[in-house]
């Protein structure tokens, strides 16, 4: 084990004794609608994952298309357009048993995200899913995200991370390729 039991943190107190308070200024930039710089944010946007939780555990599912594909409706809400992918509905399947939602925006080359939680709810009625008929792509359904914080997040991961420079990519040709996965996984007798 990695973990001695007595480094475990196992309380809030214990947790916050760790740790100084937040500054006044992140707690303020947390608001509970859109302001107009978080839909320009999101209208820029072409990439952000979303987190569920439901009866299995959580789910952080990546989430792409144009800039702007999710659209923003007044300061409360969002509607997300899902697309025919693997099938699995991991993230469809929580919403129904938690709408409790987290998303995370990135906007390439921009060093902070935009963070949104809420609740949402999943909608098949043919007027939402036409609403995103400009990408040829068939909707299978709309999620809708009712916010209830929105906040923009400080660029200190992304920056450590070099995620938008050139030369922190350079490693992409060691990774192991799709099929190599799937051949590691199609090979085994049980998939797990």
């Amino acid at each position: 084990m990695y973990i001695k039991p007595e480094h475990a943190v196992s309380s809030q107190q214990q947790l916050r004794e760790h740790y100084d308070m937040p500054h006044e200024i992140v707690v303020k930039k947390q608001i509970d609608f859109l302001a107009p710089y978080g839909q320009t944010l999101i209208s820029m946007s072409p990439f952000f994952v979303l987190a569920t939780v439901g009866k299995n555990g959580v789910d952080a599912s990546p989430k792409g298309g144009y800039p702007g594909f999710v659209k923003t409706v007044g300061e409360k809400t969002l509607l997300i357009p899902d697309y025919a992918g693997n099938n699995r509905l991991d993230g469809l399947q929580n919403i129904i048993e938690n709408p409790q939602v987290g998303l995370t925006f990135l906007v390439p080359g921009y060093n902070e995200t935009f963070r949104i939680n809420g609740k949402a709810t999943i909608s098949i009625d043919p007027s939402l899913c036409e609403f995103f008929t400009d990408t040829g792509k068939k909707v299978k359904c709309v999620i809708v995200v009712e916010i209830e914080e929105a906040f923009i997040h400080c660029g200190q991961a992304i920056t450590l991370a070099k995620l938008w420079d050139s030369e922190s990519q350079t490693n992409k040709d060691k990774a192991p390729s799709l099929d190599d996965i799937i051949q590691f996984h199609t090979g085994r007798e049980t998939v797990s």
